[in-house]
């Protein structure tokens, strides 16, 4: 309904019918009916306001195409409504008398009806013939229930037949129904900002394209790109339904244009009835966010006068801005930290989702008997603490097959509440314990909502993109959710660890002595990998990565000893012998570095 505007009331026994109905029925009924109501409403705004305002030709040409455009929807919506009206009836005989119009037909005349009595009511202060009208409309009124009551009881009993209720209404189209437009199918998920002034819209949607690769859009960009397009003089002066297939088409055309984007963030939503007709043309592919936050906090942050935030509301209010909180999917609280905003953005714009992971035991990893027998006892004793941990598993080269004794550290992620993290270091002690001097223990701790906050450093991005692709874990809780984390991540990913890795072999060279043969050795494979993955090449294994590497442009081979023969020389005490060539592939690899950024 327009603003202000009279609800619709059903006749008795028509509303005694439609409650019987299923309620996936009747509630499609229920919107069908009242968007019907609505539209009508619309159409007797918009042809007062061609017929009173002195308007330019332009205007005129706007009003007009709304006004075809409302008539195109208030059909649709009558034969929606029929469809669910005309299971009411009796399949009855052939034979029975036809009635002249649908039941869908009768209450679109109701409706109009309604809109009439009210506005000739609002007239009848100022207009004797419209307050000599007024006891007429009613009585017409209620006959028009008395009448449509007993269509629908003739219809029910089987004693009236209904016409079919298509209505091929053209209203300038070249085709013999109206188009609905839809998503295009490059279009995958758009999220629109919503809330009054100050509350954090335009902070969240940078946000987001900031640390997601989205593509933001200001909704009135896109209406006057639409404007243009279409040849209107004033978008906003159309129906809300013509907005949103306006905003649709915008981001169709853009998305069909630019298939890699997978994200669009739009700002801001300036009134309720666009933003909904724009959810029920895209569903969940649109998700609504509204931003709340009190008065006084979003005076303090503008750091304006109070006056001044008040007057923007009053705006916003007026459109209907503070009512789409009611048809928002995402209703956040910001008056929190940053931290929290921001981790409620990212699960928004890139929710987890259940993952399946492979498991395998301790003993099917290739470790020593020793060590399986310590890592299967440090899975059950985690296993026991319930949901509270949440995974468990060995990464690295125990999740590729090529664990080292001696030389490989054993790499190992938990996911846990943090409530649980106490009890998962009392199981780490225990485990330390029995390994003894088997191998060396390199534990990661998170909880599930870093993780689905994505607060991930690049090498825990790696291991959940490495689970995902197949790696095995010693346990997993079977509601566990995990971010997805794709080669793209990943390979931005290796830009930011990069700068970081270099550095710290640039320290481990300077001390390159037989001790450092070991952190030297894997931080020379870590570069090469992070490199790779920017060329969009994925080896694992320490033999195939520096071969791999070996081939960029303009980089000298690195001729360094296999990953046994290092391993070999480091555990015999002979690290000496394979320290030379392996700082030589550094001194190279840091050579060709410096000058490829030197340009």
């Amino acid at each position: 309904m327009t603003q202000n505007s009279p609800p619709l009331v059903l006749p008795p026994s028509l509303s005694r019918t439609v409650a019987a109905l299923p309620d996936k029925d009747r509630n499609r009924l229920d919107d069908t009916i009242t968007r019907l109501h609505t539209v009508n409403g619309r159409l007797w705004d918009t042809e007062d306001r061609v017929r009173g305002a002195l308007l330019s030709a332009a205007q005129v040409a706007d009003c007009k195409r709304e006004i075809d455009q409302l008539n195109a929807e208030r059909n649709l919506l009558a034969e929606r409504a029929d469809e669910v009206l005309g299971s009411l009836a009796d399949a009855g005989r052939a034979d029975v008398p036809l009635h002249t119009e649908t039941l869908a037909s009768v209450l679109d005349r109701l409706s109009v009806l309604t809109l009439r009595i009210w506005h000739s009511e609002r007239a009848a202060a100022r207009d004797e013939l419209a307050r000599r009208r007024v006891p007429a409309l009613h009585g017409q009124r209620e006959e028009l229930c008395a009448a449509l009551d007993a269509l629908v009881s003739d219809v029910v009993a089987g004693r009236r037949r209904l016409p079919v209720p298509a209505r091929f209404k053209l209203y300038g189209r070249d085709d013999a129904a109206p188009a609905e437009i839809k998503p295009s199918r490059r279009l995958r998920r758009v999220l629109a900002f919503g809330g009054l002034s100050e509350c954090g819209k335009s902070t969240s949607a940078e946000f987001v394209q900031r640390t997601c690769g989205a593509q933001r859009f200001k909704i009135g960009f896109l209406l006057r790109q639409a404007a243009h397009r279409e040849g209107l003089a004033d978008s906003y002066a159309l129906s809300p339904r013509r907005q949103a297939e306006l905003l649709l088409g915008e981001l169709n055309r853009f998305a069909d244009a630019h298939i890699d984007t997978e994200l669009f963030t739009i700002e801001s939503v300036h009134d309720d009835a666009s933003i909904a007709e724009l959810k029920r043309l895209m569903g969940d592919a649109l998700q609504i966010v509204y931003l709340d936050a009190s008065f006084a906090v979003r005076v303090e942050r503008s750091g304006t006068p109070a006056q001044a935030v008040a007057a923007k509301d009053e705006i916003k209010m007026s459109r209907g801005a503070h009512q789409v909180a009611a048809l928002a999917d995402h209703v956040i609280d910001n008056t929190g930290s940053i931290a929290a905003l921001r981790a409620r953005l990212r699960r928004i714009a890139a929710p987890p989702a259940s993952t399946a992971l492979r498991a395998a035991t301790p003993y099917g990893l290739g470790l020593p008997a020793a060590v399986a027998s310590a890592t299967a006892d440090f899975t059950d004793a985690v296993r026991a603490y319930g949901p509270g941990v949440r995974l468990a598993a060995l990464t690295g080269s125990p999740g590729e097959g090529s664990w080292i004794a001696g030389w490989s550290d054993l790499d190992l992620l938990v996911i846990a509440e943090h409530e649980a993290i106490g009890r998962v270091h009392e199981a780490l002690e225990q485990y330390r314990t029995a390994l003894g001097g088997a191998a060396s223990l390199g534990p990661t701790l998170v909880t599930p909502g870093e993780l689905t906050a994505r607060r991930l450093t690049p090498r825990l991005a790696f291991v959940l993109h490495q689970l995902q692709q197949g790696s095995p874990v010693l346990h997993a809780a079977p509601s566990l959710e995990l971010p997805t984390i794709s080669r793209g991540e990943l390979a931005f990913a290796a830009v930011r660890e990069l700068p970081q890795v270099i550095l710290t072999m640039r320290r481990l060279r300077a001390d390159a002595g037989p001790t450092a043969l070991r952190q030297l050795y894997k931080h020379l494979v870590l570069a090469c990998r992070l490199l790779l993955r920017e060329h969009n090449q994925w080896e694992s294994g320490p033999d195939r990565i520096l071969a791999a590497a070996s081939r960029m442009p303009g980089l000298t081979a690195l001729a360094t000893p296999s990953l046994a023969e290092i391993s070999s020389a480091w555990r015999d005490g002979e690290a000496e012998l394979v320290l030379k060539p392996v700082t030589v592939a550094v001194n190279q690899l840091l050579t060709w570095y410096a000058a490829q950024l030197a340009a």
